[in-house]
């Protein structure tokens, strides 16, 4: 590969735990990327459902991480990736089909640090605009509350379903995710990668479930985010977990 492909090569990477119910969808998104990523790994914690199975016959290459946990996932399959810019889509997130092109741009701009795309939260019945509408503003207030230095430098916090990606070895320079959190570990890169640019939200939809929502109620899933995202900025890591309900 060219010096000059390799600087603009993708890697589109998937970290996922029983998650047989949304890869079917998530799996045609990528399918129907248009150009394709030059490279496509899900990252499996040990799944007891059909996700590596479904991954594997819909010709995607499936790797088991050593450890489960996002944060361990990811660093994981970081290691593994061949990409000079990885992107981390969630298992039940859909990217837009020029995705890989989007990524490609923003990253060629090198004031960029990390960047996402723009969530809409959705399901059956349709886009959830009220939870849709407050992603985008806690972007903005978390970082306030949370780290008001980094907010007056312009620095915003994505996260996970923001499709995040950043170069490969910037991710490396910077040890990558703390593996003691199981949600949040996107917001720590967010400040962690400011140091190599700014941090964008691309205005390019990435389609995401509203199963938390559905299971847990409109009014709950906005708490628990909130009281989530402030415990973590208060300083809890290996906690956190306890309050946040897995619903898969």
């Amino acid at each position: 590969m060219a010096v000059a492909d390799r600087m603009s090569s993708v890697t589109i990477l998937v970290p996922m735990l029983n998650e047989q119910l949304a890869l079917p969808e998530t799996l045609e998104g990528i399918r129907s990327l248009d150009p394709q990523p030059d490279e496509t790994l899900f990252i499996d914690g040990g799944s007891e459902d059909r996700s590596v199975e479904l991954a594997n016959s819909a010709g995607f290459k499936v790797v088991m991480a050593p450890k489960k946990g996002r944060g361990a996932q990811i660093n994981f399959g970081v290691g593994q990736a061949t990409s000079e810019i990885v992107c981390i889509l969630h298992a039940d997130s859909i990217l837009p089909a020029d995705a890989v092109t989007v990524i490609r741009e923003a990253m060629a701009d090198g004031r960029t640090g990390l960047a996402g795309f723009t969530p809409r939260i959705a399901g059956p019945t349709g886009t959830r605009w009220g939870s849709t509408v407050h992603n985008w503003i806690k972007t903005w207030y978390i970082p306030l509350l949370a780290r008001p230095l980094l907010f007056f430098r312009g620095v915003r916090l994505l996260f996970g379903d923001h499709a995040m990606f950043f170069r490969r070895n910037q991710f490396l320079a910077i040890e990558g995710c703390d593996e003691r959190l199981v949600v949040m570990e996107e917001a720590d890169l967010c400040i962690k990668l400011a140091r190599f640019g700014k941090v964008r939200i691309i205005p390019r939809w990435v389609w995401t479930s509203d199963r938390r929502i559905t299971a847990w109620g409109r009014w709950r899933a906005n708490w628990i985010y909130l009281k989530v995202g402030m415990m973590w900025a208060m300083g809890t890591r290996e906690r956190l977990a306890d309050h946040y309900p897995d619903i898969r």
